[in-house]
């Protein structure tokens, strides 16, 4: 669905994850293309039977991630996501990761899809593959070169599983840099998957841009309702896997008990 409205919201929004298990030639893959096909569709599904405002696809199960996809990858990733896509109403959104926005942009732009992930926009950072170099002048270009100015760019800062090269460089610097060269979203994490966003990292971003930010790690029915009082969106992944496991399907039961937290019985209108 060619649609990222839900950023405007003035409600709190909940993007849920669709964790691509191991895609064709990665360490994991097991052979089994239809598998994979299927838990997307139904996670996706599951999401968006709980309620969630919107979706991205992610091949989260490629480790040990490169910063970009090769080629079998790329395919995988794009056929998954055009069936995914043809299954929901939700909004789409595409993460290659670990940095692959050439790959994210494409795909959105074949399938539709409305929105994408670049977790390394504007800082230098190292990560266990190496040193990865921020892409902003490259991905905004390539938007443009595609055709693709509709596809909103959700942009991470000092994003997790990495470290910054440039320690100096604060949350805010990050910040407004990625609200200047073209972001539409900005993304703050926790340090890790399933790490909590520390709640001053949210207000210290909120403080210096009008774009919205999103908490990007560590949401669960426990905290969900403190973040969105300052974050205007969340993405939620491994809290809604049965058991707990990444590869794991998602829990329809998870999925409402946390948009339940997050709505409650809050007052229509107005961010809850």
């Amino acid at each position: 669905m060619s649609d990222a409205s839900f950023l405007a919201n003035e409600k709190s929004f909940i993007i849920g994850m669709v964790h691509c298990l191991p895609l064709p030639g990665t360490m994991g893959f097991d052979g089994d293309m239809k598998k994979i096909v299927n838990q997307a569709v139904a996670d996706a599904k599951t999401l968006e039977k709980s309620g969630m405002d919107a979706i991205i696809i992610e091949n989260m199960g490629d480790t040990p991630f490169g910063i970009k996809l090769d080629t079998a990858q790329v395919a995988a990733l794009a056929a998954v996501s055009a069936l995914v896509s043809k299954e929901v109403q939700l909004p789409v959104g595409i993460d290659a990761a670990m940095n692959d926005y050439e790959a994210a942009l494409s795909i959105a732009k074949a399938i539709g899809a409305g929105f994408v992930r670049i977790p390394v926009f504007v800082d230098t950072v190292e990560f266990y593959g190496g040193i990865i170099k921020p892409v902003a002048r490259e991905a905004i270009l390539f938007r443009k070169n595609l055709g693709a100015e509709n596809i909103k760019i959700l942009a991470d800062i000092q994003v997790k599983h990495t470290h910054m090269v440039l320690t100096h460089v604060s949350v805010e610097d990050s910040a407004k840099a990625a609200a200047d060269c073209g972001a539409d979203a900005i993304i703050v994490t926790g340090t890790h998957i399933g790490i909590a966003t520390p709640i001053d990292i949210i207000r210290r971003v909120k403080s210096v841009i009008k774009l919205p930010v999103i908490a990007g790690s560590g949401v669960t029915t426990s905290n969900v309702k403190e973040q969105m009082e300052i974050a205007d969106g969340a993405i939620v992944g491994s809290s809604l896997k049965e058991g707990g496991k990444l590869e794991n399907p998602v829990s329809l039961e998870l999925c409402t008990g946390l948009i339940r937290a997050l709505r409650g019985q809050g007052a229509e209108g107005g961010r809850e």
